[in-house]
Protein backbone atom coordinates (compact mmCIF):
# COMPACT_ATOMS: atom_id res chain seq x y z
CA UNK A 1 0.00 0.00 0.00
CA UNK A 2 1.37 3.69 -1.01
CA UNK A 3 1.84 5.33 2.32
CA UNK A 4 1.94 8.66 0.33
CA UNK A 5 -0.89 10.23 -1.01
CA UNK A 6 -1.77 13.56 -2.46
CA UNK A 7 -3.20 15.04 1.20
CA UNK A 8 -0.28 14.04 2.87
CA UNK A 9 1.82 15.63 0.28
CA UNK A 10 -0.27 18.79 0.60
CA UNK A 11 0.31 19.13 4.12
CA UNK A 12 4.03 18.90 3.58
CA UNK A 13 3.75 21.61 1.24
CA UNK A 14 2.42 23.72 4.48
CA UNK A 15 5.89 22.85 6.77
CA UNK A 16 9.68 24.27 6.48
CA UNK A 17 11.93 24.36 9.10
CA UNK A 18 11.02 25.27 13.00
CA UNK A 19 14.32 25.39 14.41
CA UNK A 20 16.54 26.90 11.51
CA UNK A 21 13.17 29.25 10.67
CA UNK A 22 13.43 30.84 13.90
CA UNK A 23 17.06 30.74 13.99
CA UNK A 24 17.37 33.14 10.79
CA UNK A 25 13.84 35.23 11.98
CA UNK A 26 16.30 36.40 14.92
CA UNK A 27 19.27 37.43 13.43
CA UNK A 28 17.40 39.23 11.08
CA UNK A 29 15.28 40.95 13.92
CA UNK A 30 18.69 41.73 15.74
CA UNK A 31 20.30 42.81 12.50
CA UNK A 32 22.91 40.64 13.35
CA UNK A 33 23.12 38.60 9.66
CA UNK A 34 26.10 40.88 8.87
CA UNK A 35 28.07 39.85 11.66
CA UNK A 36 27.09 36.36 11.67
CA UNK A 37 27.98 35.83 8.36
CA UNK A 38 31.65 37.66 8.95
CA UNK A 39 32.03 35.03 11.67
CA UNK A 40 30.66 32.02 10.30
CA UNK A 41 33.42 32.13 7.96
CA UNK A 42 35.95 30.71 10.21
CA UNK A 43 33.96 28.12 10.81
CA UNK A 44 34.53 25.48 8.51
CA UNK A 45 35.67 22.59 10.74
CA UNK A 46 33.44 19.94 12.91
CA UNK A 47 35.03 20.47 16.34
CA UNK A 48 36.84 23.89 16.09
CA UNK A 49 35.70 26.39 18.92
CA UNK A 50 33.04 28.96 17.91
CA UNK A 51 34.65 32.00 17.75
CA UNK A 52 33.88 35.01 19.86
CA UNK A 53 31.45 37.61 19.46
CA UNK A 54 28.61 35.07 17.49
CA UNK A 55 25.19 35.95 18.29
CA UNK A 56 23.61 33.66 20.85
CA UNK A 57 20.83 32.72 18.74
CA UNK A 58 23.62 31.30 16.32
CA UNK A 59 25.33 30.02 18.75
CA UNK A 60 22.67 27.83 20.13
CA UNK A 61 21.58 26.56 16.43
CA UNK A 62 25.06 25.10 16.05
CA UNK A 63 25.05 23.70 19.29
CA UNK A 64 21.88 21.83 18.76
CA UNK A 65 22.82 20.83 15.47
CA UNK A 66 26.80 19.39 15.79
CA UNK A 67 26.35 15.99 15.27
CA UNK A 68 24.38 13.58 13.81
CA UNK A 69 21.04 11.85 14.56
CA UNK A 70 21.79 9.05 17.46
CA UNK A 71 19.89 6.98 15.28
CA UNK A 72 22.67 6.39 12.65
CA UNK A 73 23.83 3.41 11.96
CA UNK A 74 27.64 3.91 11.26
CA UNK A 75 28.70 0.16 9.37
CA UNK A 76 25.88 1.01 6.57
CA UNK A 77 27.23 4.83 6.30
CA UNK A 78 30.63 2.99 5.79
CA UNK A 79 29.17 0.73 3.37
CA UNK A 80 27.83 4.00 1.82
CA UNK A 81 31.05 5.68 1.48
CA UNK A 82 32.69 2.42 0.01
CA UNK A 83 29.96 2.69 -2.57
CA UNK A 84 31.05 6.74 -3.26
CA UNK A 85 34.20 5.83 -3.88
CA UNK A 86 33.56 2.31 -6.34
CA UNK A 87 31.46 4.55 -8.20
CA UNK A 88 32.25 8.10 -7.88
CA UNK A 89 32.17 9.46 -11.22
CA UNK A 90 29.05 8.03 -12.24
CA UNK A 91 27.76 9.61 -9.59
CA UNK A 92 29.19 12.64 -10.40
CA UNK A 93 27.93 12.06 -13.83
CA UNK A 94 24.39 11.33 -12.12
CA UNK A 95 23.96 14.43 -10.43
CA UNK A 96 25.36 16.68 -13.04
CA UNK A 97 23.42 15.34 -15.92
CA UNK A 98 19.87 13.81 -14.22
CA UNK A 99 19.34 15.34 -10.33
CA UNK A 100 19.60 18.69 -11.54
CA UNK A 101 17.83 19.07 -14.84
CA UNK A 102 15.30 17.08 -12.85
CA UNK A 103 15.10 19.52 -10.18
CA UNK A 104 14.27 22.17 -13.57
CA UNK A 105 11.56 19.81 -14.41
CA UNK A 106 9.68 20.81 -11.39
CA UNK A 107 8.36 24.78 -12.18
CA UNK A 108 7.94 26.30 -9.04
CA UNK A 109 11.48 25.03 -7.98
CA UNK A 110 12.80 26.40 -11.22
CA UNK A 111 10.79 29.64 -10.32
CA UNK A 112 12.63 29.52 -6.71
CA UNK A 113 16.03 29.42 -8.09
CA UNK A 114 15.28 32.52 -10.21
CA UNK A 115 13.96 34.13 -8.00
CA UNK A 116 16.89 33.90 -5.81
CA UNK A 117 19.24 34.69 -9.08
CA UNK A 118 19.87 31.35 -8.90
CA UNK A 119 19.14 30.91 -12.82
CA UNK A 120 22.64 33.40 -13.44
CA UNK A 121 25.50 30.88 -11.11
CA UNK A 122 24.32 27.19 -12.07
CA UNK A 123 28.26 26.64 -11.51
CA UNK A 124 28.33 27.69 -8.05
CA UNK A 125 25.24 25.34 -7.10
CA UNK A 126 26.60 22.91 -9.17
CA UNK A 127 30.12 23.49 -7.32
CA UNK A 128 28.57 23.41 -4.00
CA UNK A 129 26.25 20.30 -4.71
CA UNK A 130 29.76 18.44 -5.86
CA UNK A 131 31.77 20.16 -2.50
CA UNK A 132 28.99 19.07 0.08
CA UNK A 133 28.65 15.23 -1.40
CA UNK A 134 32.87 14.67 -1.66
CA UNK A 135 32.57 16.26 2.05
CA UNK A 136 29.76 13.71 3.41
CA UNK A 137 31.89 10.59 1.89
CA UNK A 138 35.18 11.23 3.58
CA UNK A 139 36.22 8.55 5.81
CA UNK A 140 36.33 11.66 8.42
CA UNK A 141 32.79 13.23 7.49
CA UNK A 142 31.48 13.27 11.27
CA UNK A 143 34.26 13.53 13.37
CA UNK A 144 36.24 16.57 14.42
CA UNK A 145 38.11 18.10 11.89
CA UNK A 146 35.63 17.92 8.86
CA UNK A 147 34.16 19.96 6.92
CA UNK A 148 30.82 17.92 6.19
CA UNK A 149 28.71 19.09 9.31
CA UNK A 150 29.42 22.44 9.28
CA UNK A 151 28.58 22.81 5.42
CA UNK A 152 25.17 20.81 6.19
CA UNK A 153 24.36 23.73 9.10
CA UNK A 154 24.96 26.63 6.76
CA UNK A 155 22.94 24.87 4.11
CA UNK A 156 20.22 24.68 6.75
CA UNK A 157 20.47 27.95 7.47
CA UNK A 158 20.97 29.18 4.36
CA UNK A 159 17.50 27.50 3.25
CA UNK A 160 15.65 29.05 6.14
CA UNK A 161 16.99 32.52 4.59
CA UNK A 162 15.27 32.05 1.17
CA UNK A 163 12.15 31.43 2.62
CA UNK A 164 12.38 34.27 4.97
CA UNK A 165 13.14 36.55 1.90
CA UNK A 166 10.35 35.29 -0.01
CA UNK A 167 7.87 35.29 2.23
CA UNK A 168 8.91 38.68 3.64
CA UNK A 169 8.83 40.56 0.59
CA UNK A 170 5.99 39.24 -0.90
CA UNK A 171 8.10 37.20 -3.83
CA UNK A 172 5.99 33.95 -3.61
CA UNK A 173 2.59 32.97 -3.43
CA UNK A 174 2.14 30.87 -0.22
CA UNK A 175 -1.77 29.74 -0.64
CA UNK A 176 -0.83 28.55 -4.32
CA UNK A 177 2.71 27.13 -4.05
CA UNK A 178 2.88 26.73 -0.61
CA UNK A 179 6.15 27.11 1.91
CA UNK A 180 9.23 28.03 0.02
CA UNK A 181 11.52 25.09 0.42
CA UNK A 182 8.82 23.34 2.40
CA UNK A 183 9.09 19.23 3.65
CA UNK A 184 7.06 18.25 0.66
CA UNK A 185 10.29 19.66 -1.84
CA UNK A 186 13.06 18.99 0.81
CA UNK A 187 12.27 15.30 0.52
CA UNK A 188 12.02 15.75 -3.29
CA UNK A 189 15.04 16.73 -3.43
CA UNK A 190 16.66 14.35 -0.94
CA UNK A 191 14.72 11.62 -3.58
CA UNK A 192 16.51 13.29 -6.77
CA UNK A 193 20.05 13.32 -5.25
CA UNK A 194 19.81 9.62 -4.32
CA UNK A 195 17.19 7.64 -5.53
CA UNK A 196 17.11 9.22 -9.11
CA UNK A 197 21.36 9.22 -9.26
CA UNK A 198 20.26 5.39 -8.42
CA UNK A 199 18.01 4.67 -11.38
CA UNK A 200 20.68 6.70 -13.35
CA UNK A 201 23.45 4.33 -12.61
CA UNK A 202 20.81 1.92 -13.78
CA UNK A 203 20.31 3.29 -16.85
CA UNK A 204 23.84 3.88 -17.92
CA UNK A 205 24.79 -0.09 -17.02
CA UNK A 206 26.71 0.29 -13.71
CA UNK A 207 26.62 -3.06 -11.87
CA UNK A 208 25.26 -2.30 -8.05
CA UNK A 209 24.41 -4.45 -5.58
CA UNK A 210 21.53 -3.87 -3.65
CA UNK A 211 23.24 -3.46 -0.55
CA UNK A 212 25.89 -0.87 -2.20
CA UNK A 213 22.40 0.85 -3.50
CA UNK A 214 20.74 0.61 0.00
CA UNK A 215 23.59 1.99 1.68
CA UNK A 216 23.57 5.08 -0.43
CA UNK A 217 20.12 6.00 -0.02
CA UNK A 218 20.59 5.68 4.02
CA UNK A 219 23.28 8.20 3.52
CA UNK A 220 21.19 10.50 2.15
CA UNK A 221 18.76 10.32 5.00
CA UNK A 222 21.24 11.05 7.47
CA UNK A 223 21.58 14.02 5.52
CA UNK A 224 17.97 14.71 4.98
CA UNK A 225 17.55 14.44 8.76
CA UNK A 226 21.35 17.32 9.42
CA UNK A 227 19.09 19.39 7.00
CA UNK A 228 16.05 19.52 8.72
CA UNK A 229 13.99 16.85 6.85
CA UNK A 230 10.90 15.49 9.04
CA UNK A 231 12.17 12.24 9.32
CA UNK A 232 8.55 11.16 10.33
CA UNK A 233 7.50 11.70 6.69
CA UNK A 234 10.68 10.83 4.79
CA UNK A 235 10.73 7.32 2.49
CA UNK A 236 12.76 4.85 5.26
CA UNK A 237 13.09 2.37 2.31
CA UNK A 238 13.93 2.48 -1.61
CA UNK A 239 10.66 0.78 -2.05
CA UNK A 240 9.15 3.95 -0.16
CA UNK A 241 11.39 6.40 -1.84
CA UNK A 242 10.14 5.28 -5.01
CA UNK A 243 6.34 6.03 -4.46
CA UNK A 244 7.55 9.39 -3.30
CA UNK A 245 9.78 10.18 -6.05
CA UNK A 246 6.77 9.20 -8.68
CA UNK A 247 3.70 11.06 -6.58
CA UNK A 248 6.02 13.88 -6.20
CA UNK A 249 6.58 14.06 -10.18
CA UNK A 250 3.46 13.26 -11.76
CA UNK A 251 1.92 16.11 -8.88
CA UNK A 252 4.61 18.64 -10.18
CA UNK A 253 6.63 18.00 -13.48
CA UNK A 254 6.16 19.97 -16.62
CA UNK A 255 7.49 22.13 -18.93
CA UNK A 256 8.86 26.38 -17.68
CA UNK A 257 9.97 29.08 -19.18
CA UNK A 258 12.52 29.46 -16.17
CA UNK A 259 13.33 25.63 -16.56
CA UNK A 260 14.45 26.06 -20.17
CA UNK A 261 16.56 28.50 -18.85
CA UNK A 262 18.42 26.63 -16.16
CA UNK A 263 18.80 23.75 -18.37
CA UNK A 264 20.35 26.37 -21.43
CA UNK A 265 22.73 27.64 -18.53
CA UNK A 266 24.04 24.17 -17.59
CA UNK A 267 24.62 22.57 -20.88
CA UNK A 268 26.41 26.23 -21.67
CA UNK A 269 28.47 25.44 -18.31
CA UNK A 270 29.47 21.73 -19.17
CA UNK A 271 29.96 22.35 -22.95
CA UNK A 272 32.78 25.25 -21.49
CA UNK A 273 34.34 21.96 -19.24
CA UNK A 274 34.29 19.40 -21.92
CA UNK A 275 37.31 20.17 -24.10
CA UNK A 276 37.05 21.61 -27.30
CA UNK A 277 33.86 21.78 -28.93
CA UNK A 278 33.72 18.49 -31.15
CA UNK A 279 32.01 16.37 -27.81
CA UNK A 280 29.75 19.53 -26.97
CA UNK A 281 27.01 17.63 -27.90
CA UNK A 282 27.21 14.70 -25.45
CA UNK A 283 26.28 16.83 -22.67
CA UNK A 284 22.90 17.45 -24.01
CA UNK A 285 22.84 13.82 -25.16
CA UNK A 286 23.36 12.84 -21.98
CA UNK A 287 20.79 14.82 -20.05
CA UNK A 288 18.39 13.34 -22.18
CA UNK A 289 19.18 9.76 -22.22
CA UNK A 290 19.28 10.33 -18.53
CA UNK A 291 16.08 12.24 -17.80
CA UNK A 292 13.92 10.89 -20.97
CA UNK A 293 12.64 12.30 -24.07
CA UNK A 294 9.46 13.98 -22.01
CA UNK A 295 11.66 15.39 -19.47
CA UNK A 296 14.18 16.70 -22.02
CA UNK A 297 11.82 18.60 -24.15
CA UNK A 298 10.31 20.24 -21.41
CA UNK A 299 13.72 21.81 -20.81
CA UNK A 300 14.42 22.01 -24.17
CA UNK A 301 16.96 20.34 -24.32
CA UNK A 302 18.72 20.24 -27.97
CA UNK A 303 18.73 17.11 -29.83
CA UNK A 304 22.06 15.88 -31.51
CA UNK A 305 23.67 13.40 -33.51
CA UNK A 306 25.34 12.00 -30.22
CA UNK A 307 21.82 10.74 -28.62
CA UNK A 308 22.24 7.71 -30.41
CA UNK A 309 25.70 7.59 -29.23
CA UNK A 310 25.59 7.43 -25.64
CA UNK A 311 23.41 4.82 -25.82
CA UNK A 312 26.00 2.86 -26.29
CA UNK A 313 27.46 4.38 -23.04
CA UNK A 314 26.20 1.09 -20.76
CA UNK A 315 28.45 -1.29 -23.74
CA UNK A 316 31.31 0.53 -22.86
CA UNK A 317 30.98 1.02 -19.11
CA UNK A 318 30.31 -2.88 -19.35
CA UNK A 319 33.98 -3.46 -21.09
CA UNK A 320 35.15 -1.44 -18.43
CA UNK A 321 34.12 -3.28 -15.53
CA UNK A 322 34.63 -6.46 -17.00
CA UNK A 323 38.50 -4.97 -16.77
CA UNK A 324 38.01 -4.16 -13.41
CA UNK A 325 36.53 -7.54 -12.43
CA UNK A 326 39.51 -9.59 -13.72
CA UNK A 327 42.57 -7.29 -12.92
CA UNK A 328 43.47 -5.66 -9.49
CA UNK A 329 46.00 -3.25 -11.69
CA UNK A 330 43.17 -2.59 -13.80
CA UNK A 331 40.21 -2.10 -10.82
CA UNK A 332 42.87 0.48 -8.99
CA UNK A 333 44.09 2.41 -12.17
CA UNK A 334 40.05 2.92 -12.45
CA UNK A 335 38.98 4.16 -9.34
CA UNK A 336 42.09 6.61 -9.51
CA UNK A 337 41.10 7.69 -12.57
CA UNK A 338 36.94 7.99 -11.52
CA UNK A 339 38.47 10.14 -8.01
CA UNK A 340 41.02 11.98 -10.39
CA UNK A 341 38.00 12.74 -13.00
CA UNK A 342 35.32 13.85 -10.16
CA UNK A 343 38.03 15.79 -8.30
CA UNK A 344 38.97 17.95 -11.81
CA UNK A 345 34.99 18.50 -12.65
CA UNK A 346 34.84 19.88 -8.90
CA UNK A 347 37.77 21.82 -9.06
CA UNK A 348 36.51 23.37 -12.51
CA UNK A 349 33.25 24.65 -11.05
CA UNK A 350 34.76 25.78 -8.12
CA UNK A 351 38.00 27.44 -9.84
CA UNK A 352 40.13 25.61 -6.95
CA UNK A 353 38.17 27.85 -4.40
CA UNK A 354 36.60 26.40 -1.05
CA UNK A 355 32.52 27.23 -1.16
CA UNK A 356 31.25 29.14 1.50
CA UNK A 357 27.97 29.09 2.73
CA UNK A 358 26.76 32.01 3.93
CA UNK A 359 22.85 33.80 4.94
CA UNK A 360 21.99 36.16 2.07
CA UNK A 361 21.11 39.47 3.62
CA UNK A 362 18.84 40.27 0.56
CA UNK A 363 18.18 38.40 -2.90
CA UNK A 364 20.11 39.28 -5.72
CA UNK A 365 43.64 9.65 -2.13
CA UNK A 366 42.39 9.63 1.28
CA UNK A 367 39.13 7.96 -0.11
CA UNK A 368 40.57 4.23 1.31
CA UNK A 369 40.62 1.01 -0.55
CA UNK A 370 38.12 0.51 -3.21
CA UNK A 371 34.68 -1.89 -2.58
CA UNK A 372 33.80 -4.31 -5.62
CA UNK A 373 30.45 -5.50 -6.21
CA UNK A 374 30.07 -9.80 -6.41
CA UNK A 375 29.67 -10.67 -9.75
CA UNK A 376 25.65 -11.83 -10.75
CA UNK A 377 24.17 -9.35 -7.62
CA UNK A 378 22.90 -6.82 -9.82
CA UNK A 379 20.64 -4.05 -8.21
CA UNK A 380 17.32 -3.53 -9.78
CA UNK A 381 15.33 -0.52 -9.19
CA UNK A 382 12.19 -0.81 -7.49
CA UNK A 383 8.87 -1.03 -10.18
CA UNK A 384 7.03 2.37 -10.72
CA UNK A 385 4.50 3.28 -8.09
CA UNK A 386 0.67 3.81 -9.21
CA UNK A 387 0.09 6.96 -7.43
CA UNK A 388 -3.31 6.93 -5.28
Amino acid sequence: MNRYTDASMDALRTVGDELADATVATLFARGEVGKFNTLMRYVSTAGAPLPEGLPDVAREYLRATAAPPDWVDWGEMEKARLFFIDNNVHISTALSFASMPACYVVPHVAKLLSTTHGLKYPSKRMAETGQFTVHLMRPDAFEAGSRFIPAAQKVRLLHASIRHHLKREGLWDTGTLGVPICQEDMIGGQMFFSMLVLDSLHRLGIHMSDEGAAAYYYAWRVVGAMLGVDQDAVPKSLEEARQFLDLYMVRYMGPSEEGAHLTRQLIDLYEEVVPGTFFDPIVSALIRHLTGDICADWLEVPRTSWDTVVKAVPHLLGVLETIEDRSPLGAWALDRLGHLTAVLELSSLTRGRVMHYAIPEQLKTEYGLAHTVPPGHRWTPPAPSVPS
